[in-house]
C-alpha cells in the first residue's frame, strides 16, 4: 500500500466516524518556543492547555514535522529520519480511553478490502502503564487481545507530559511483530526492534506540576475535560504494509535513493559507507523540499540554517557518491513528484521550490571547492605538528569566509580522525558579534556607558512618546550628558544628549529614521536636535548641540519636531507597508521583511527571494501600490494583545519580541503590520511611489530603493527631461526612443567590429616581415620586436601565433613580441615543439621577461603571456629574453 493511500484511508476512516479533518499546519511552528512543528499535536496544542476553545470534539490529521537532534546519525542507522509524517487523531473532552482503543483496533485490523491496513491481529502487541488497569481492561476484556500480548511499562516508556506544568497522562503503544529475523522473542519490553512501536495512544487526564526528566515529576490531581491525542508514524506503517526492512526503503524515500544511485552510478545495498550516504541524500532532500514547501530559505539563522545544513549534507554526500555536476534539480524533481500526490501544493510551487533549492546548491559547490582545500590544508598542517585537534581559527575562517557550517567541517575533520576546538570556533563567532553589537551600540549610545541612561530611567521613569498625536508640547530635561558624562549643565556650543520626561520625537526604531527638530528651553536656551535614540528600552535620547544659551536638568522646555521631515519619513514608511504586501501578493509568504529604511522622501526594503524579481513583476507591483494611493484608503493604528492581531491576520516576523500589547497598523482592505512607527492618515497623502529597481544584498535576499511623493515627482520630471533631449537628438517619439537607440548602437558595433578588423589585418600584416628578419641564436630562429602602441592582447597573440606559424616546423622557433597598452607594457612569447625539446620553454621566457618589465605572468610551455609597469624597459625585457634564450639553446 502506497503513503498517499495510507494517508487517504487515515482520514478517510475519521471523518466517517466524526472527526473534523484538519489539513497539515506549516513547517513553520506558530509557536515562538518552536523552530518548526515537531510533533502531530503541535497544532493543537492550545487547545489541550486550555488557552484557546476548540472549534471542534473531535479531529483528525496527518501533519508534516521535522526533528534534526539526531541529524548526524540519519542514514547511519535505517531509523532515524529528519523529515515525518505523523498521522494523528484527537477527542476534546469527548471519547475516552475506550473509544480510542476500540477505533485504533479496528482501522488497523479492518480488511484492506473494507478501507482498513489489514494488519495480522496476532501480530499486535499492546503496552500499557504500569497503573494504568483501566487501559489494560480495555484491551483484554473489550477489544479481546491476549493478556500474554499486553505488557506494562513505567513512565519512561508509558506516560506522557510536555516537560512543564500542565495536562499529562499514561498512554498505550500498539506495536508490530515483524518476526524471528529481526531478534528474540519476547514482546517490545524487550526487543524493540523486531516488535515496532506503530501508534502511541495518549490519555490526557492528569495535570502535572514541577519536575525534572520524564518521570521527576508530581500529579496534582484530575484534569476537568479528558482528552485524546494520538500519533502514528506513517513511515512506519508504510515499512510494514510495504514489506521492506525499513523506512529508507518504503516509496517515497527509495525513489529518490534510486534517483541518486542512477546520478552517481553506485548501487544501493553494495558498501556501508554508500548506504550511509544514499540514505542521507534521500533523507535530507525530501526534507529540504518539504522545507522550501512551507516558505523556509537557507539561512545562517533559525530554521533557515536547519534547511541550509541539511541541504549541505545532501550535497556533499552526492559528491562523496561521486557526483561531479549539480544534481539537486533532478533530485527535487524526484521529491516533488512522489510527495505531490499526497501535498499537491508542492506541484504548484515547483518553479520557486526548484529556484531555492538550485541557488543554494550553487553557493554551497563554490564554497566546497574553496573551502575543501582549505581544509585539507589545515587538517595536513595539524597532522603535522602531532595535533588532534583542528584549531578553531580555522573553522571560523571556513565558517566566515566560505560559508562552512561548523557541523560540516565537525564532519569533515572527524573523516581525517581530527576533533575540532569548538570553544575556539565559538569564542570567535561571539567577538564577531560583539564586534558587530558594539558598532549598532556605538550609533545608539555615542559610546556612552549605558549604565547612565539607566540611572535616568530608575530616577526618572521611560519617556512618554507624545508623538503618534502631537509634534511639539510642553516637557522637561530629566537627564543631560556631555560627552557622554552625565552632566548637571552644558553651555552654547557643546554636543548634548538631552532626556526628556515626554517627548514628540520619534526614537530610530523599525527602519524608520529618527526625527529632527527644536527644543527651546523657557530660558531661550535652544538644543538643535539632530538624531534620537533609544540606547535603553523605554529612554529616548535626544542628540544636538546647545545652539544658544545654557540647558540645565530639571528646567522646562518646548520640543517641536521638523515637521516637513516628519511627513516625508511617514509617507516613506507608508510605503514600505503597501510595498511588502504587494510583494507578498505577487511572490508569496516568502517574501518576508528582512529589514528596512524610511527616510524623508525615499526607503529601502530587503525581502526573502531566492532570485531576482522579474521586471515586468517590479512593475505591476508599482501599478498595484500607486493603484492603491488613487483609493484614498484611511490609515488607523490599534494597540491590542498579540493574539488578537494574530487572529486578524496582522504580519508579525518570526524571531522578533513582542509584548503581551501590540500596535497594529491597518491600511484600507490592503495591508495590516505590526508597527510602532508613524504614518499618514490617508494613502492619497503619499502621492506617488516610484520603485528604482531591486538587487541582491545577500544570499536569498533583495533590495528594493524607491521614491515617495515629491522626491518622487522630481525623479520622474528629470527623467522626462531626459528624454525630451533624446527626442531631440534621434528625431523620434519617446515610444520610439527604444529602437532608434537600438539600431545606433547596433551600428556603432559593427563600426567597432570593422575598425577592429582592420587593426587586425594591419597588425597580421607585418607578421612575413618578421618571420623573415628572424635571428639565428644556436640554431634557434629567434623573432623579437615591439609593434604598435595600443595593440591589444588578442591581437599580439595571433601576430605572435601567425609569426610561429611562418617558420619551418623543423627548425626551433622562440617568437617575443613587446607592445603598449594602456600606458603598460605586454608581453606574448610562444616557441614550437622543437624549440621546447630543447629546453626553451615559453612560461619561463615570459616570466624572465615580465620580471624586467616590473611585472609578472606566465602560460603554457607553448605560448604564455604577461605584463608589467614599466613600458621604457622592454628593451631590457627583449635583451633579458634573447640573453635567455642563447644560454638554454
Amino acid at each position: 500500500m502506497e503513503s498517499a493511500e495510507i494517508r487517504r484511508r487515515w482520514l478517510s476512516f475519521f471523518e466517517e466516524r466524526g472527526h473534523t479533518v484538519v489539513p497539515s499546519a506549516s513547517l513553520i511552528a506558530d509557536d515562538p518556543t518552536l523552530l518548526l512543528v515537531n510533533a502531530g499535536m503541535v497544532p493543537f496544542k492550545p487547545y489541550f492547555l486550555g488557552e484557546v476553545k476548540p472549534p471542534f470534539a473531535r479531529a483528525s490529521s496527518v501533519q508534516k514535522c521535522v526533528r534534526t537532534p539526531d541529524i548526524e546519525e540519519v542514514g547511519k542507522t535505517t531509523r532515524h529520519g529528519t523529515f515525518f509524517q505523523m498521522c494523528g487523531n484527537f477527542s476534546f473532552g469527548d471519547y475516552f480511553k475506550e473509544g480510542a482503543i476500540k477505533l485504533a483496533w479496528e482501522l488497523l485490523t479492518t480488511s484492506v478490502a473494507h478501507g482498513g491496513y489489514g494488519l495480522e491481529p496476532e501480530k499486535l502487541w499492546i503496552t500499557v502503564y504500569k497503573e494504568d488497569d483501566e487501559a489494560e481492561r480495555i484491551w483484554r476484556d473489550v477489544v479481546g487481545v491476549p493478556a500474554e500480548r499486553i505488557q506494562r511499562l513505567g513512565k519512561k516508556d508509558n506516560y506522557w507530559s510536555m516537560g512543564v506544568p500542565g495536562p499529562c497522562g499514561p498512554c498505550s503503544e500498539i506495536n508490530y511483530d515483524r518476526g524471528p529475523e529481526f531478534g528474540e522473542e519476547g514482546g517490545p519490553a524487550v526487543n524493540d526492534e523486531r516488535y515496532v512501536e506503530i501508534w502511541n495512544l495518549v490519555f490526557m487526564q492528569y495535570e502535572r506540576g514541577e519536575g525534572t526528566g520524564k518521570e521527576d515529576f508530581e500529579i496534582l490531581g484530575d484534569l476537568p475535560s479528558k482528552n485524546i491525542d494520538t500519533g502514528l508514524g506513517l513511515e512506519r506503517l508504510a515499512m510494514i504494509l510495504q514489506g521492506v526492512q525499513n523506512m529508507y526503503e518504503t516509496d517515497t524515500l527509495k525513489v529518490v535513493i534510486d534517483k541518486a544511485t542512477e546520478l552517481t552510478g553506485v548501487r544501493y545495498g553494495a558498501e556501508h559507507g554508500s548506504d550511509v550516504s544514499l540514505r542521507v541524500v534521500s533523507d535530507h532532500m525530501r526534507t529540504s523540499v518539504m522545507l522550501i514547501g512551507d516558505g523556509v530559505t537557507p539561512g545562517n539563522e533559525g530554521r533557515g540554517y536547519v534547511l541550509r545544513r541539511i541541504m549541505r549534507r545532501a550535497v556533499r554526500n552526492m559528491r562523496l557518491l561521486g557526483a561531479t555536476r549539480p544534481v539537486v534539480g533532478e533530485l527535487v524533481d524526484t521529491v516533488i513528484t512522489t510527495m505531490g500526490e499526497q501535498y499537491p501544493e508542492l506541484e504548484t510551487d515547483r518553479k520557486r521550490i526548484e529556484t531555492v533549492a538550485l541557488a543554494e546548491e550553487a553557493a554551497f559547490l563554490k564554497a566546497l571547492n574553496g573551502g575543501t582545500n582549505i581544509l585539507d590544508a589545515a587538517v595536513s598542517e595539524t597532522k603535522s605538528v602531532g595535533s588532534t585537534v583542528l584549531p578553531g581559527d580555522k573553522a571560523f575562517l571556513l565558517h566566515d569566509t566560505w560559508g562552512f557550517p561548523i557541523d560540516l567541517t565537525l564532519e569533515m575533520a572527524a573523516e581525517q580522525g581530527l576533533s575540532v576546538d569548538e570553544d575556539g570556533f565559538r569564542r570567535l563567532m561571539q567577538e564577531q558579534r560583539d564586534r558587530a553589537k558594539a558598532d549598532a551600540k556605538a550609533k545608539k549610545t555615542g559610546h556612552a556607558d549605558v549604565t547612565a541612561y539607566r540611572e535616568i530611567a530608575d530616577g526618572s521613569g521611560a519617556t512618554e512618546f507624545t508623538g503618534y498625536t502631537n509634534t511639539e508640547g510642553e516637557t522637561t530635561i530629566v537627564g543631560l550628558l556631555v560627552n557622554g558624562v552625565p552632566s548637571p549643565a552644558a553651555s552654547e556650543g557643546e554636543e548634548v544628549e538631552v532626556v526628556l520626561d515626554r517627548t514628540p520625537f520619534y526614537a530610530e526604531g523599525g527602519g524608520q529614521l529618527a526625527d529632527q527638530g527644536r527644543i527651546k528651553l523657557h530660558s531661550g536656551a535652544v538644543v538643535e536636535v539632530r538624531d534620537v535614540q533609544q540606547p535603553v528600552p523605554g529612554v529616548s535620547v535626544h542628540k544636538g548641540a546647545v545652539q544658544v544659551g545654557e540647558v540645565t536638568v530639571g528646567a522646562t522646555a518646548y520640543a517641536t519636531i521638523d515637521i516637513r521631515r516628519r511627513r516625508a519619513i511617514a509617507r516613506a514608511h507608508s510605503a514600505t507597508h503597501l510595498t511588502h504586501q504587494a510583494l507578498r501578493d505577487a511572490l508569496g509568504p516568502t517574501a518576508a521583511q528582512a529589514g528596512s529604511e524610511n527616510s524623508p522622501g525615499r526607503f529601502r526594503f530587503d525581502f526573502g527571494s531566492p532570485a531576482a524579481v522579474p521586471g515586468t513583476v517590479l512593475t505591476d507591483v508599482e501599478q498595484k501600490i500607486n493603484e492603491v494611493l488613487a483609493r484614498e484608503l484611511d490609515v488607523h493604528a490599534e494597540v491590542m494583545s498579540i493574539d488578537d492581531a494574530k487572529r486578524q491576520g496582522a504580519i508579525a516576523e518570526f524571531g522578533e519580541k513582542y509584548g503581551e500589547r501590540v500596535r497594529v497598523v491597518t491600511i484600507g482592505d490592503f495591508s495590516k503590520e505590526l508597527c510602532g512607527g508613524t504614518h499618514v492618515h490617508n494613502t492619497a497623502q503619499l502621492g506617488l511611489v516610484k520603485l528604482l529597481g531591486e538587487s541582491s544584498i545577500g544570499s536569498g535576499v533583495r533590495r528594493i530603493e524607491a521614491l515617495v511623493g515629491v522626491d518622487a515627482y522630481n525623479f520622474l520630471a528629470k527623467e522626462h527631461t531626459v528624454v525630451a533631449q533624446l527626442q531631440e537628438l534621434v528625431k523620434g517619439r519617446p515610444e520610439e526612443l527604444p529602437e532608434k537607440v537600438s539600431a545606433m548602437l547596433g551600428k556603432l558595433k559593427d563600426a567597432e567590429k570593422e575598425i577592429e578588423k582592420f587593426r587586425a589585418e594591419k597588425v597580421l600584416q607585418a607578421a612575413a616581415g618578421l618571420a623573415a628578419g628572424a635571428k639565428d641564436v644556436h640554431g634557434v630562429a629567434l623573432v623579437t620586436g615591439q609593434v604598435p602602441d595600443g595593440t591589444s592582447a588578442d591581437d599580439l597573440r595571433r601576430l605572435v601565433l601567425d609569426v610561429r606559424g611562418r617558420v619551418p616546423g623543423d627548425r626551433p622557433a622562440v617568437v617575443a613580441l613587446f607592445t603598449t597598452a594602456n600606458d603598460r607594457p605586454l608581453t606574448v612569447i610562444a616557441t614550437n615543439e622543437a624549440a621546447r625539446e630543447r629546453g626553451l620553454k615559453a612560461g619561463d621566457l615570459v616570466r624572465t621577461a615580465a620580471k624586467t618589465l616590473g611585472g609578472g605572468g606566465g602560460g603554457k610551455p607553448d605560448v604564455a603571456q604577461g605584463g608589467g609597469q614599466n613600458p621604457d624597459a622592454i628593451g631590457d625585457a627583449v635583451a633579458a629574453v634573447e640573453r635567455l634564450v642563447a644560454e638554454t639553446a
